[in-house]
């Protein structure tokens, strides 16, 4: 009996470009487009309902922002013209630029500006804290907007220039009146790139043609922030069946880009004189895991304890990345190398003592309760670690079942908080950006809040008092003193385990120009020659 024959590369682009077609909607001869293989494939679409960061791309192809950070990690002025601040320290009122538009035409207003904040303030977690110490966000008119608060604060600033995670998108008021847990159904920006929704094919394919109406600040781009001039006509993302069909693609030249490339594929790249391999990010990227606080058995915090004792940071980073030269170990929270960077906590975050992990579930009484590892299996920097880990809580005694499942399904399953046997979860691993990580602010993952934290759920009120000190001090000394104990904090309760972290190398055509360097892949002052 003859085996079926798995499809090619061509085969799968012009299936994609047929069903375009067949929708109406496929581009003219002539449209210059770029086909690009990014990380992940793109299922949730709504920027306030995940972290995941194909949904928070996606949202800088279509959404703006008011505020951006640049290169060098200065906030600056995006869709707001400028902003001013209050004699005393606690006003912040926002300008919006002229000639802004929503991709349906209409125009972009303070008041839409006011609802988008709102809405992605009640999910997003420096949005949460944000939100208790305002006294009033107000449309003054049409293009302006303030925001008021308690005491003297830079924290407007520092949440509508937040560039991952959840940033501050906005869209119009009518999307924006969508309440923060209903997903939405109408993806309308004022971006450089509009949604082609009749393109849209769920995890396989999502396209984006240029905002022809989008006036670009007159600044070079630096980072986030500066002019999104876009000079191709459409961009195309398209999944691929694995990593290896992906650089088949590539040196072909039936694709352009390449997100992320597994670096065992490094070498098949960098000989191709048709190809750059480079490092687009200037930050390196955090891999962790996360414990679900809700579900037994780590409800327990002596089992979570010898559970990430179990698990071997150095285990996780070879098997990820494999050579050294790529790949920093570290057990700091807010980053390897950054501002606030700690040690503490490093005797029990993921030392692999087994012997020690063993001890701690005997004191605990652990029963055999099933930890259920979520797996992915679709990404080449998410799918060895729950692998790793899986083994290491086995070693350690912990009755293991891995659910394997691709990464936008572990997006979904990860928000469940049902109990084990109604498809909850115990345990998934995931990457975080430095962007992300720079501070208890920017650190999604280590808000404690009960179910207002980020999946898993922690609850610490000892690290959400420590958060609010750091907002309420611009004493550099005294911020580091309160990294330092939010840190000891997150790691003895197992808020957080950082599993190290790396780079991973992105390749091009060099038909390709202009790309900026960002954590976020962009592709706004790209062009493509011949």
């Amino acid at each position: 009996m003859t085996q079926p024959t798995r499809p090619t590369v061509r085969t799968l682009l012009l299936a994609a470009a047929c069903a375009a077609a067949l929708l109406g909607a496929a581009p003219g001869v002539s449209a210059q487009t770029v086909t690009a293989v990014m990380q992940s494939s793109l299922r949730v679409l709504d920027p306030v309902m995940t972290t995941a960061h194909a949904t928070r791309d996606f949202g800088y192809m279509i959404f703006d922002t008011v505020l951006a950070l640049d290169a060098n990690g200065q906030v600056k002025p995006q869709m707001a013209e400028k902003w001013t601040v209050s004699a005393d320290g606690k006003t912040y009122t926002f300008t919006l630029r002229p000639g802004l538009k929503w991709h349906d035409g209409t125009k972009v207003t303070a008041a839409d500006c006011v609802a988008s904040i709102k809405r992605w303030a009640e999910q997003d977690k420096l949005g949460q804290l944000m939100i208790p110490l305002m006294t009033e966000m107000k449309a003054i008119d049409d293009n302006t907007f303030s925001m008021s608060f308690k005491e003297p604060t830079d924290l407007a600033l520092q949440a509508l220039s937040k560039p991952s995670g959840s940033p501050a998108f906005m869209m119009p008021a009518r999307i924006a009146a969508t309440p923060s847990t209903t997903p939405l159904k109408e993806f309308i920006g004022s971006g450089p790139f509009k949604f082609v929704a009749a393109e849209y094919k769920p995890g396989l394919q999502a396209v984006f043609e240029k905002n022809k109406d989008y006036v670009p600040r007159n600044e070079p781009p630096s980072g986030l922030a500066g002019g999104k001039k876009v000079y191709v006509d459409r961009v195309k993302w398209i999944a691929m069946p694995d990593s290896m069909t992906g650089v088949n693609a590539l040196t072909s030249g039936e694709i352009d880009y390449m997100q992320t490339v597994p670096f065992e594929m490094v070498p098949m790249l960098e000989g191709n004189n048709a190809v750059k391999v480079e490092n687009l990010s200037p930050e390196n990227t955090q891999t962790v895991m996360r414990f679900n606080f809700l579900n037994p058995p780590f409800d327990n915090k002596l089992i979570r304890q010898a559970a990430m004792i179990a698990v071997k940071q150095e285990d996780v980073l070879k098997a990820l990345v494999g050579n050294p030269k790529y790949y920093t170990r570290c057990v700091a929270i807010f980053g390897c190398n950054g501002l606030y960077a700690s040690n503490a906590g490093a005797d029990i975050a993921a030392t692999g003592n087994l012997a020690q992990a063993r001890a701690l579930l005997k004191q605990a009484h652990y029963d055999g309760t099933p930890v259920v590892i979520l797996q992915t299996t679709d990404v080449a920097n998410l799918s060895p670690q729950p692998v790793v880990i899986g083994q290491a809580l086995k070693n350690a005694g912990f009755n293991v079942k891995m659910e394997a499942m691709d990464w936008q399904t572990v997006v979904s399953r990860r928000a469940s908080q049902a109990p084990i046997d109604k498809g909850g979860w115990s345990i998934f691993s995931t990457n975080n950006d430095g962007v992300e990580v720079r501070d208890p602010l920017t650190a999604f993952g280590v808000a404690a809040n009960g179910k207002r934290a980020w999946f898993g759920w922690p609850d610490v009120p000892a690290i959400e008092t420590l958060r609010g000190d750091f907002i309420k001090t611009t004493d550099q000394a005294k911020r580091k003193q309160i990294t330092d104990q939010i840190q000891k904090l997150v790691i003895d309760e197992g808020v957080l385990v950082p599993l190290g972290e790396y780079y991973m190398p992105s390749a091009y055509s060099k038909k390709l120009s202009g790309i900026v360097k960002s954590p976020v892949p962009l592709f706004w002052n790209l062009k493509k020659g011949t």
